[in-house]
């Protein structure tokens, strides 16, 4: 057993101790692609998805030195065809380049021996676990070798395989040597054939693009944009997340507030593994996201304000979704020709879902929305940002203490900047605005568009976060009628019903446009 070649099944015996979720069949995927012109997979999907867990899922799998069947034999991968078929009947190459990157940092070594290092590393093993063979030859000679001689060929399962082309961005001569390397085991038909059975590469990013090609273009690429036949091993499922709240004695609801969002066609909701898990076992729904250096990075191009990115971001704080074109991404941290770019890759990092269907990116939850506020009201010398954030707060502050003049006040500035809509038409857009003028309200409130309420629907409710003195608000919106009688529609329609089990005070904020006077009136009543 080694550390990269065969290490055999003890991660995932950790992992099986410690609240496991049955992801294995995902193994029934990658066993339909052995033997097949589709063996090669590049799964990428955001930080705490669950990559490194998957990855030694697949090792204690094939792994032909153990013996793992007390490990899947009860799991859903033992009543599919071919479970016995492939398990634990391959060599097993797994490589985590991360650690590669923290070693040579430790070391004082340069980026550009990474390559070099991992050839050596695996080849040190195949010596030692094979003396008796002829393996003194380059590593590709020697694992044609070993395969032939065995009788077994590799699966190879790489783990942050996109590490060394974020961690050199901008050094062209490193990034192409490693790409090299994955060439010569994956596109190289002398090799190929003869050596890999499957490979399972799993990254934040896409594989990086060549012009506009794959620069390993014989990979089936799933990526978070599109996750395919992979989608439902993508995160938590709601009955995943529903079944662990009531083994935990969670409030499902709360949960789905904080950590749902990842939508797939056909599949549904779909939840970040690692947040849910922590919420599981410390007993409490919170933000468990944890900062990256691609955040901070990010940092930079928000503070920029590349092509208004800045008010994009503040947009989407607010609750509203944004149209993001997708395909001109070049899968690195370093190529950004427009604010789609920088948009992708807050999608790549989880920071943003998207849907295929019509091209729209939101916040998922609760939990990224708080950490967009602490990222933007962190950025020091970001002035846009400061005063939009103190004017929502003054209008917050106005709203709670019932005066209605400085509220329409408010309300017809923020009309006034380029934050509001082009065509202001209707009363969508009157909605639009209101969300955008109490962004001081998220991370305070939980937002509820379109509430069931009494005998009508509320147009906008802010909710109280826990334990908070903040009065709850009912916002109701009108458009050329009157804000006098949006008030008496709440009344008449027992709006403020829905929060009968709610012991602090209701505060109804009636809203009306006036297209003829251009101006907003407003009503507020306790």
């Amino acid at each position: 057993m080694g550390i990269y070649l065969n290490p055999g099944n003890k991660g995932f015996q950790k992992i099986l101790q410690s609240g496991y979720v049955d992801k294995t069949g995902l193994i029934t995927l990658i066993n339909n692609t052995i033997g097949t012109t589709g063996m090669l997979t590049c799964i990428s999907r955001p930080r705490r998805f669950g990559k490194s867990y998957a990855a030694k899922m697949l090792c204690a799998y094939y792994d032909c030195t153990c013996d793992s069947r007390g490990l899947f034999d009860d799991r859903e991968i033992s009543r599919t065809p071919g479970y016995l078929t492939h398990l634990n009947q391959y060599h097993v190459i797994h490589l985590d380049i991360t650690g590669f990157i923290s070693e040579a940092k430790s070391q004082g070594n340069a980026m550009a021996d990474v390559p070099g290092k991992i050839v050596e590393a695996v080849h040190r093993e195949l010596k030692e676990m094979f003396p008796e063979g002829t393996y003194g030859e380059s590593l590709m000679e020697a694992l044609v070798r070993c395969a032939e001689e065995t009788g077994r060929e590799f699966v190879f399962i790489i783990d942050e395989w996109d590490a060394l082309i974020r961690e050199a961005k901008g050094d062209g001569e490193i990034q192409s040597a490693y790409l090299n390397l994955l060439r010569g085991w994956f596109k190289n038909s002398n090799f190929t054939p003869k050596v890999v059975a499957a490979a399972y590469m799993t990254g934040i990013l896409p594989i990086k693009k060549d012009g506009s090609q794959s620069a390993i273009s014989d990979f089936k690429e799933y990526s978070i944009l599109e996750p395919g036949r992979f989608a439902e091993y993508t995160g938590f499922t709601e009955n995943d997340v529903r079944s662990l709240c009531g083994k935990y004695g969670m409030d499902f609801a709360e949960a789905r507030q904080w950590y749902d969002g990842y939508d797939f066609p056909g599949y549904g909701a779909i939840y970040n593994p690692y947040s849910v898990m922590c919420a599981m076992q410390e007993q409490k729904c919170r933000s468990y996201w944890q900062k990256t250096s691609a955040a901070e990075s990010l940092m930079t191009y928000i503070s920029m304000d590349f092509e208004g990115l800045q008010e994009t971001i503040s947009r989407l704080i607010s609750g509203e979704e944004i149209e993001v074109e997708t395909d001109l991404f070049e899968n690195d941290f370093e190529t950004f020709k427009s604010r789609d770019d920088v948009l992708t890759l807050l999608i790549h990092l989880g920071y943003l879902t998207w849907r295929e269907e019509d091209g729209m990116a939101r916040i998922p939850n609760e939990e990224v929305r708080i950490e967009f506020r602490k990222i933007l009201k962190g950025a020091s010398g970001n002035r846009k940002w400061t005063e939009l954030l103190g004017r929502s707060e003054k209008l917050l502050e106005d709203t709670i203490a019932g005066d209605a003049e400085a509220v329409s006040k408010a309300i017809d500035e923020i009309r006034e900047t380029q934050y509001a809509p082009t065509f202001y038409n209707n009363e969508q857009a009157l909605r639009y605005v209101i969300k955008f003028a109490y962004l001081a309200a998220i991370g305070r409130y939980l937002k509820v568009e379109e509430l069931p309420s009494g005998k009508g629907i509320a147009d906008v409710v802010y909710l109280p976060k826990r334990n908070s003195t903040l009065p709850a608000l009912v916002v109701e919106l009108k458009w050329n009628k009157s804000s006098g009688g949006a008030i008496r529609q709440m009344k008449d329609r027992s709006y403020p019903a829905v929060l009968k089990e709610y012991g602090g005070d209701i505060v109804l904020v009636g809203i009306n446009y006036d297209e003829k006077s251009k101006t907003h009136s407003c009503v507020i009543e306790k």
